[in-house]
């Protein structure tokens, strides 16, 4: 069963929890029933008041449902309350994003990130639901107090066991930054991948440079980084190109701050390429969460190049008339802009004379000519909006 709550102007809610769907789908579940509920503020011990839960207890019995997800973080209250109240287990957002990490980290480094955001998570969500492993009762004729609890226990395995992953992050981080202070020695141009989950980052990566890194039609297909040397014969010289995790709404700060060695690479490199599903009806929102992200981790200044991938799905009435143009941030910083589909290989031409420019001289906002913008794909018109031929910049007045 997937539950989303409205909670109002302000609040991240997806009407059609198409997006907790596919993460549920991620993970190996099958969504069986949607419901959604609105509120103004959220209920302190059911979350979604006694009312909506029992309503979703029925359609539980009703779907045989193994279990819950809500679209929202819950309180480990708040959870704990649920699954009584349910009888089926509660996951929130945060907590099935964590499961599809752990699933899909393959690199030393990204299941020690994992790892580290799992157990912070769980940290809060302690229960005691056992007393006879405590330890026994001290002193003479068993007076005093018990002993230490199970859950005192655990709380102190996982704090110590935080510590240690800690550490080990802190290696990682100072190898990392090795490997950077090497590359920026030899005056590499250093290139990074960003961009929503699912936008085809990996595909781009692979079309690129042939590397050959696992790509899939799923939210958070890869996770560890992958960088590679990529060469342009436009500008006659190589340049690195790294492929990063991709971004979410509501990304956890669990997994912001563990994946901070890994997010690293972007922050410190010199061009950011920004994909972005061309297909997505909400493209516009996922590209504001994405500089959201950016600007966290101190990379929402760096030059970027936003790339429209998937074009390859996009109707005929919706195809771009020009393969690269300019897009206006909504900070009103102005960027390039190129469409591509890295899956049928169209575009990639041009990416690469946008790379070559940016490695040679840079791609200064000071080039761009507000004549470029093409209000085909203007973040203020709809994607199936009917935009006259004669908007776009270069058009001929006389059509005879």
């Amino acid at each position: 069963m997937l539950v989303g709550v409205d909670f109002g102007p302000g609040s991240s809610f997806d009407p059609t929890l198409d997006e907790l769907a596919l993460l549920a789908e991620s993970a190996g579940d099958q969504p069986v029933a949607k419901v959604t509920a609105k509120r103004r503020a959220p209920d302190a011990a059911l979350f979604v008041g006694s009312g909506k839960a029992d309503e979703i207890k029925s359609l539980v019995t009703l779907y045989q449902a193994h279990g819950v997800i809500f679209d929202q973080a819950l309180s480990p209250a708040q959870q704990r309350n649920l699954e009584r109240h349910l009888g089926v287990e509660v996951l929130d957002r945060t907590g099935l994003i964590l499961e599809i990490f752990g699933a899909r980290a393959r690199s030393h480094e990204g299941k020690l990130q994992v790892e580290l955001a799992r157990l912070e998570y769980l940290s809060t969500r302690l229960v005691r639901r056992w007393s006879h492993l405590e330890r026994q009762r001290g002193g003479v004729g068993h007076r005093g107090g018990p002993g230490e609890t199970q859950i005192e226990l655990d709380r102190r395995m996982i704090d110590q066991r935080i510590k240690s992953l800690k550490e080990r992050l802190v290696k990682v981080k100072k190898q990392r930054n090795t490997q950077r202070r090497s590359r920026e020695r030899t005056g590499t141009f250093r290139v990074s991948l960003v961009g929503y989950t699912n936008a085809g980052k990996s595909t781009l990566f692979n079309a690129l440079t042939k590397a050959g890194t696992y790509a899939a039609d799923q939210l958070f297909a890869t996770l560890d980084t992958t960088t590679r040397q990529l060469f342009l014969s436009e500008a006659q010289r190589s340049v690195t190109l790294s492929d990063t995790v991709g971004f979410i709404r509501d990304l956890p700060h669990t997994l912001v701050e563990s994946f901070e060695a890994t997010l690293q690479e972007a922050a410190e490199a010199d061009l950011l390429l920004h994909v972005v599903d061309a297909a997505s009806p909400v493209l516009h929102e996922q590209i504001d969460e994405v500089l959201r992200v950016l600007d966290s981790i101190g990379a929402g200044a760096l030059p970027q190049v936003l790339v429209f991938n998937k074009c390859d799905s996009l109707e005929a009435h919706q195809q771009p008339h020009h393969q690269r143009d300019v897009y206006e941030l909504p900070s009103g910083r102005r960027c390039h802009r190129v469409f591509v589909s890295a899956l049928k290989g169209q575009g990639l031409d041009t990416l690469r004379a946008v790379l070559a420019e940016a490695a040679v001289s840079g791609l200064g906002e000071e080039a761009i000519t507000p004549t470029e913008v093409d209000p085909r794909f203007d973040r203020h018109n709809p994607l199936d909006s009917e935009v006259p031929p004669s908007a776009y910049p270069g058009f001929p007045t006389d059509t005879t």
